[in-house]
């Protein structure tokens, strides 16, 4: 899962990004709505956490425009203006919760997996490909013709997601990086077999294929 951190307080963006990575998400880190609306405009996120009080363009400025654009990602307004108006000014722009500072790292986390079940619930239901059929909402896939569900980490969940959007297609090695891990995260050696390795476990040795010095797919099937 991939999360869009908007936040220009150095001390609360550390602490929030750390957390993240904790939690077995990958965080992008920007710090003025110039920065963020550009980052949703060349990445697809699965969260978005949006600071009000923003340089170049301001909270609900960036919330406005990604939502006139089309985008409904998961947004979560997380800020110290705790006036009503500004609350329902959010709410009502489309945010789909709103989060008072100072706040416990474990309630924003809560509220971030709430709001993208809610989200997910609403989604286009299960991405399946052939007898595969993965539940974005629970992270778990499983074959069409058997009952054992597998429940995926994050980037496993992640990585699997991004070649079943998009079967028959090549992912290379940087491209299922990109997915599995955000902007200045130290990527481990071996990264994407090791999580390829992980799912063949799961779903067999044919789930994913690999082209040799090209990378890796889900093959197309009806």
């Amino acid at each position: 899962m991939r999360v869009l951190l908007v936040e220009d307080d150095q001390m609360i963006g550390c602490a929030v990004q750390a957390a993240l990575k904790d939690a077995s998400y990958a965080a992008d880190w920007v710090r003025d709505g110039e920065q963020a609306l550009l980052s949703l405009r060349t990445h697809d996120y699965d969260l978005v956490l949006l600071d009000l009080g923003l340089p170049a363009k301001n909270g609900f400025e960036v919330l406005d425009e990604v939502r006139r654009s089309g985008n409904q990602v998961p947004l979560v307004v997380v800020t110290a203006r705790d006036a009503l108006e500004d609350r329902l000014h959010g709410l009502d722009a489309g945010a789909d919760d709103y989060l008072l500072k100072p706040f416990e790292m474990s309630e924003l986390l809560a509220r971030a997996r709430a709001v993208m079940r809610r989200k997910a619930g609403h989604a286009t239901s299960l991405l399946s490909n052939g007898e595969l059929m993965l539940n974005p909402a629970t992270h778990e896939v499983q074959h069409r013709d058997r009952e054992e569900k597998f429940t995926l980490s994050s980037r496993e969940y992640a990585l699997l997601q991004a070649l079943l959007m998009q079967p028959g297609q090549i992912f290379s090695r940087s491209e299922l990086e990109e997915k599995i891990y955000g902007w200045g995260e130290e990527i481990e050696s071996n990264a994407v077999e090791y999580f390829i390795h992980a799912l063949r476990k799961k779903l067999g040795s044919d789930a994913i294929k690999n082209i040799r010095g090209v990378g890796w797919k889900v093959s197309k099937k009806d």
